[in-house]
């Protein structure tokens, strides 16, 4: 089962749930919201103790 993480939008500013797959190691892809369908950056990553740590950002603060 993957990872879920609670954001939100940096746009609208709407809680989102992200499905991750950090299976290979830090993750960087672009997630729409599902409110405002705006492009959001989404890097995800484990740390050594096996934490998932997700930042997200705005298209033009990447």
């Amino acid at each position: 089962m993957l990872p879920t993480a609670e954001v939100h939008c940096p746009y609208c500013g709407e809680p989102l749930e992200l499905l991750l797959d950090v299976s290979s190691g830090t993750q960087r892809y672009i997630e729409d919201c599902q409110v405002c369908c705006r492009p959001i950056n989404v890097t995800a990553s484990v740390d050594e103790d096996g934490a998932v740590h997700v930042d997200v950002a705005a298209e033009d603060e990447a």
